[in-house]
């Protein structure tokens, strides 16, 4: 049988009402600590939550930031930087939009004594490099005390020489790759691996030529002509854009322009490279400003993000239609 614990039992078994007095203010004392207790843990946790929804705001507000909000020069006079690095593309870190708002902050700041183009690139887009150019010649005129110099590292090719061909003067490693003067659109053909598989291809069209380059079907002999037309086009371009920019420096020879490439050593005797000399060296030795301040706009993390499933959906509508992508390199 268990016994009833109340406190008049506990007061019995304690035997005197001073007893009993003690016990209450035992239990008294007990629930008020445990309510204090109680009362801290429930403060740490609303202080933390309070923490962690600041911390939320804050990294939201820092994505939703645009590219190149922290970017300054300070008071010191200094070289500006900004990097073309990887393949020039609108959905790359090479992008014109990028570049282009990282050459005009680069020019606009009142402390910047010269800008050095730093470029690392296979190539890529012409139309992306052709904006490049054409914003770096505005700046140029705009900012006329201002020289802009391209300095060359691993690869300055095709779309990348493009670009540096608007420098004042072009840099390189002796061992850097330069050159690749040249457009090329490729793609594949699957015809005789269908007429193996039996699979037959129906495409149904309004326009003679709306299936350009199918590569589901043979190729036509008037396809041909009509696409070398337009890459002869867009090399011309390229061509008259390298002998603007590099004016009597460059030698007059064809073979510079049918995609060839060479190391920077071979460039400068060629013409397609001033000098040899690191960034380091043209901020220090030719700007006088040894001060490199960076104005490359990097990517946020949505960005990032956003590029990456994009990047994942391109080619896989890509594969799907069989086009290839137009590129000079």
């Amino acid at each position: 049988m268990i016994e009833d614990q109340g406190p008049a039992s506990v007061a019995k078994s304690l035997g005197t009402p001073a007893a009993a007095n003690e016990w209450e203010k035992d239990v008294l004392t007990r629930l008020a600590f445990a309510a204090i207790t109680e009362q801290r843990r429930a403060r740490r946790w609303n202080t933390f939550f309070k923490f962690a929804i600041i911390a939320y705001v804050v990294t939201v507000s820092l994505i939703s930031l645009p590219d190149g909000w922290l970017d300054f020069g300070g008071d010191e006079q200094h070289t500006a930087l900004v990097d073309v690095s990887g393949v020039i593309s609108s959905q790359s870190d090479a992008s014109a939009d990028r570049i282009v708002r990282g050459l005009r902050a680069a020019f606009a700041d009142e402390q910047t004594q010269g800008v050095i183009l730093r470029v690392n690139s296979p190539g890529g887009s012409p139309v992306q490099a052709g904006y490049i150019y054409d914003e770096i010649l505005r700046l140029r005129a705009l900012h006329p005390k201002i020289p802009l110099y391209a300095v060359i590292t691993d690869v300055c090719a095709s779309g990348g020489y493009y670009i540096a061909a608007a420098a004042d003067r072009i840099y390189a490693d002796k061992a850097s790759v330069v050159g690749s003067i040249g457009v090329i659109m490729s793609g594949f053909g699957f015809v005789d691996a269908m007429k193996t598989l039996g699979v037959e291809r129906r495409a149904l069209t309004a326009g003679k030529n709306k299936s350009l380059l199918d590569p589901f079907s043979p190729m036509r002999d008037d396809e041909v002509e009509h696409i070398r037309g337009m890459l002869a086009n867009i090399h011309k371009q390229f061509v008259d854009v390298v002998r603007r920019g590099r004016g009597d420096r460059i030698k007059d020879d064809e073979q510079l322009f049918n995609g060839l490439i060479w190391t920077g050593q071979q460039s400068v005797a060629l013409g397609l490279v001033d000098e040899l000399a690191s960034a380091g060296h043209v901020a220090r030795e030719v700007i006088r400003a040894e001060t490199v301040v960076d104005f490359t706009q990097q990517r946020g993390l949505l960005d990032r993000l956003a590029h990456r499933f994009g990047t994942s959906l391109g080619k896989s509508l890509a594969l799907q239609s069989g086009v290839g992508d137009l590129q000079i390199r």
